[in-house]
């Protein structure tokens, strides 16, 4: 099936993106990488009057250090952020997340602000940006300014950007000396999308103490979360392989579980519980 018919814009800036955005309103989407976009126009559970691309618009991609953070620009590939050498020694967790999304064709097109942006319940990244305390940079009508991933995702298919708003970069903070991080995720066998991931950050303190935790889950809820109880628990604490799984045992804990036909609500809970004590593991080795 043929999308309807729309016009293409191909935007040569964000300033001019933005405008777009804002005399066409409700009528226009953005093109990043397209793989959640094209499939919906396709199939006409949705239709537009105007497509506006902004794949090409310079300095909206790539990946650089500065002043003790990570940028990615929002149209940076899936398979850039696998191979990047710097995310790989600075923050693994991202670079194996992202070597976990779809296949090679899906990876060289999908974008990381696409997958933010659009904020599917069963998307990685969301998870990985949370658990990292990142912040994501959007530009708007009013502006530019900055949102906390904690306050990003707010519901299915819905996040905290207002309308006109593109998100340009993403920043993430370098972990300190003494920080495990992991990703693990059980994948729907068809769709590739996570049934259930987790990724997690432990940073050590005085001694082997755990200074910092953070845990976050996607697939499981209508968006990704954090797993307050299970990081309260580990907090100051010395972790041991039982203590681990009693906090992964946590994870699922104040998330109303979704149930499809591939997973109901209890299958996702243990789900969770399971990669949750594996990321932890995980996370807590590279953090020793």
């Amino acid at each position: 099936m043929y999308a309807a018919p729309f016009e293409y814009h191909r935007a040569s800036s964000v300033q001019e993106a933005v405008g777009l955005l804002q005399r066409y309103g409700d009528d226009a989407k953005l093109l990043a990488g397209g793989h959640s976009l094209l499939p919906v126009l396709k199939l006409r559970l949705s239709t537009i009057g105007h497509l506006i691309d902004i794949r090409r618009i310079e300095g909206l991609s790539g990946i650089r250090e500065a002043g003790g953070e990570i940028v990615i620009g929002a149209a940076t590939s899936h398979a850039a952020l696998q191979h990047s050498q710097l995310l790989q020694q600075k923050l693994p967790i991202l670079a194996e997340a992202a070597a976990q999304i779809g296949d090679p064709a899906v990876r060289n097109l999908g974008t990381i602000g696409g997958s933010l942006a659009h904020a599917d319940p069963a998307a990685d990244l969301p998870a990985v940006i949370l658990a990292l305390g990142s912040e994501l940079r959007v530009e708007g009508p009013d502006g530019s300014r900055t949102i906390a991933a904690d306050d990003c995702f707010t519901g299915l298919f819905s996040t905290a950007l207002r309308p006109g708003e593109i998100l340009t970069e993403i920043r993430v903070p370098v972990p300190t000396a003494r920080t495990g991080t992991a990703y693990e995720k059980h994948a729907h066998p068809a769709s590739g999308f996570a049934v259930v991931g987790i990724a997690a950050v432990l940073t050590a303190g005085t001694g082997n103490t755990i200074a910092q935790a953070r845990i976050a889950v996607t697939g499981v809820g209508t968006a990704a979360t954090r797993a307050g109880k299970a990081e309260t628990m580990l907090m100051g604490q010395t972790p041991t392989p039982d203590l681990l799984q009693l906090a992964a045992s946590k994870v699922p804990d104040g998330i109303a579980a979704r149930g499809d036909l591939y997973a109901p609500p209890e299958f996702r809970a243990q789900l969770a519980r399971v990669h949750a004590e594996r990321a932890l593991l995980r996370a807590w080795q590279r953090m020793r």
